[in-house]
């Protein structure tokens, strides 16, 4: 079966994009809080990005 690239290619723009290597926590609480909160960042940054081309097309 062929596996989707679509979580990795998020991971690699997080990682390369956005100079993000490594987790600074340690235990597996903080761990996800930190990730929750790179996500929620990730995901805020691409919100801003797609209002902004609607803006432009309009």
């Amino acid at each position: 079966m062929n596996r989707s690239i679509q979580a990795e290619g998020t991971f690699k723009i997080i990682k390369s994009d956005k100079s993000y290597k490594r987790l600074r926590k340690k235990g597996i609480e903080n761990v996800i809080l930190e990730f929750t909160l790179i996500a929620i960042g990730f995901n805020l940054y691409k919100y801003h990005n797609k209002i902004n081309r609607i803006k432009k097309c309009a």
